[in-house]
């Protein structure tokens, strides 16, 4: 939000929320009905749907490269972080596609000239280039500088400035009257194609696409236009922007105004005089190698929507149920399949702690594929590649979250902590893996019942420690605090009494049945302030909490513990929640376990 907003700064259908596209359902609805069922044969109308569609692609394509790209750290920039409150600001970053819709189709019914448009018209191509080189350019490099007066800037594009390090996102996060201005400006152009009988679906969409496709690459925090490229054609320095060069904008603010091409900049002294050394130095910079990496993997296929390079808000907020993801359907296969294709492990977030830096890489295979016989050697050969790549980076830490093991110890102290002080006795409902056998140890050792309902987990925990109290075999459910894993199912939550505490000792909460009940999350703690770049969540944690398993990948760095948990290993639990508590990480002292 600007400093101090202005009228007209929020969008009219704000009120609207997640149903704001619902206004542009009676044009839709309406043109699908002209074209299809009536067989009008003008396709200007019915393309202008297709044509938003193909916007949101566009710039959502933006969004995952380049989130995918600083991640890795080539070629970068900014070196500063981005927190959740740049990604609620520039949330809305899809209400511009909407305000083009509005335009188009009110155009489509008041202009004349705005139907039965054909395809090409090489006339209108370049009219609409020389218009936008010459009035669009000149007149933006002025009303920018405008916008950065005083009265102005506090009140309308200070809230677009709030974004020191931009994303393609940050281009089009502006108020609505800012947006508003800019829309006039950009249709001098189509308008004029218009009135000149010049205009085609080529000069109007095509210069549209123009504008997002120069708008996403010149906010993105990371530098890829070749240097050969001006090398060949020196001109071209003046002509075409690059994200360095706007990068400066945003970082020095009264410098480097132009919208697409810096000549103006040049002609009116306001070029940045480090724009030339920012470019040399961002393309020279290589891939950043991680002192620590956490291996996951994607769950279910539409969590790779949550994913960082995903939907930004989605992966901002805690992964929940979202109705409108089943309109999705139909494209959610593909995803899979670009993923079965693709085959490779990726990097989609990096954080920065006191010395450390920190990536998350995921292997391409679902919750699911881990239960399969045939993709045993697969998933086996993909963690071997990860790390002997790490092996050769240097990579200090390597935590598999995906295998529930590294950093079993951490995740044993979270739950012991979770632990209603007083209790006396638990129930350990779940596969007795290997930090539900810990856990039903150090139950022991502290003098706390635990019992099991199934025989067979019984005695697979009693021979994991070999304990002549503990655990006992009990034929009841009547137990006020349940230790369970994501297994645990409908009917066995029905057998729990009111009030009855589930704590997951696993990575996957349960399913929540029971509304007089309380459920705790998943063992994770909460990150200290220091922890920069945190701007998306882990799975459905929510906001600066993190798992368990990570946090101790990122513990062991710090304190260059030369140790694994692989296997059967387990490191030692009081000692790592210890350190864990010193380095700034805090219990949930607001649990996510809340009333249902």
């Amino acid at each position: 939000m600007a400093s101090t907003p202005g009228i007209l700064t929020d969008y009219p259908w704000k009120p609207l929320g997640s149903f704001k596209h619902v206004i542009l359902a009676p044009w839709v609805i309406q043109n699908i009905y002209l074209y299809v069922v009536r067989g009008e044969n003008d396709l200007s109308s019915f393309l202008i749907f297709p044509f938003l569609l193909w916007r949101l692609i566009h710039n959502q394509f933006w969004i995952s490269l380049s989130r995918h790209r600083t991640a890795k750290g080539s070629n970068r920039i900014v070196d500063k972080c981005i927190e959740f409150h740049q990604v609620d600001r520039e949330r809305n970053w899809d209400d511009q596609i909407l305000l083009s819709g509005i335009v188009f189709y009110i155009s489509s019914v008041v202009i004349l000239g705005a139907t039965h448009l054909p395809m090409w018209r090489i006339d209108g191509v370049i009219l609409t280039m020389l218009l936008h080189a010459g009035p669009v350019e000149f007149l933006y490099y002025w009303l920018h500088r405008l916008l950065h007066h005083h009265y102005l800037y506090s009140r309308y594009h200070s809230h677009h400035h709030s974004s020191i390090v931009t994303e393609p996102m940050t281009s089009v996060a502006h108020p609505f009257v800012e947006l508003m201005s800019y829309v006039m400006l950009f249709a001098i152009p189509m308008l004029t194609t218009l009135f000149t009988g010049t205009a085609s679906f080529a000069s109007l969409y095509g210069y549209v696409t123009f504008v997002d496709f120069m708008n996403n690459m010149g906010h993105c925090n990371f530098e890829f236009i070749p240097n050969w490229l001006f090398s060949i054609f020196p001109p071209l320095r003046y002509l075409m922007y690059t994200p360095s060069f706007h990068s400066l904008h945003h970082t020095q603010f009264r410098t480097n105004y132009s919208l697409f091409m810096p000549i103006y900049d040049y002609i009116y002294g306001t070029a940045d005089k480090s724009s030339d050394t920012l470019y040399e130095c961002s393309l020279k910079r290589k891939e950043e190698f991680p002192d620590v990496v956490h291996l996951t993997h994607i769950t279910i296929p539409q969590s790779i929507y949550h994913l960082r390079l995903g939907f930004p808000y989605l992966a901002s907020s805690p992964e929940t149920y979202k109705w409108y993801l089943c309109l999705m359907w139909p494209v959610t296969p593909w995803t899979m399949m670009l993923t079965w294709i693709y085959g490779r492990t990726f990097v989609v977030k990096r954080l920065r702690f006191d010395r450390l830096t920190l990536q998350t890489w995921v292997i391409p295979k679902y919750n699911i594929q881990y239960f399969m016989h045939s993709q045993n050697q697969s998933i086996n050969r993909k963690i071997e590649e990860a790390i002997l790549e790490d092996d050769q980076k240097g990579i200090k830490v390597l935590s598999l979250g995906l295998l529930n093991q590294y950093g079993s110890s951490l995740a044993v102290a979270v739950v012991l902590s979770s632990i209603p002080k007083g209790t006396t006795e638990v129930l350990l409902r779940g596969m007795p893996n290997k930090v539900a056998c810990a856990v039903a140890l150090a139950l022991c050792q502290r003098g706390i019942q635990g019992a099991t309902i199934l025989k067979e987990d019984y005695e697979k925990l009693k021979a994991s420690f070999g304990s002549e109290n503990n655990p006992v075999l009990s034929n009841n459910f009547s137990f006020k605090t349940w230790l369970v894993d994501d297994g645990l199912n409908e009917e066995e939550q029905k057998k729990a009494t009111k009030g009855t505490v589930f704590i997951p000792f696993s990575q996957f909460p349960p399913k929540k049945m029971r509304k007089d009940c309380f459920y705790h999350s998943t063992p994770a703690m909460v990150v200290p302030t220091s922890l920069e770049n945190v701007d998306s969540c882990e799975n459905w944690l929510p906001r600066r909490i993190m798992s368990a398993w990570r946090v101790a990948g990122i513990v062991h760095a710090l304190e260059g513990w030369n140790v694994h948990e692989c296997g059967s290993s387990m490191f030692n639990v009081d000692k790592v929640w210890q350190a864990t508590l010193q380095h700034g990480f805090k219990p949930l002292t607001i649990p996510a376990a809340t009333k249902n």
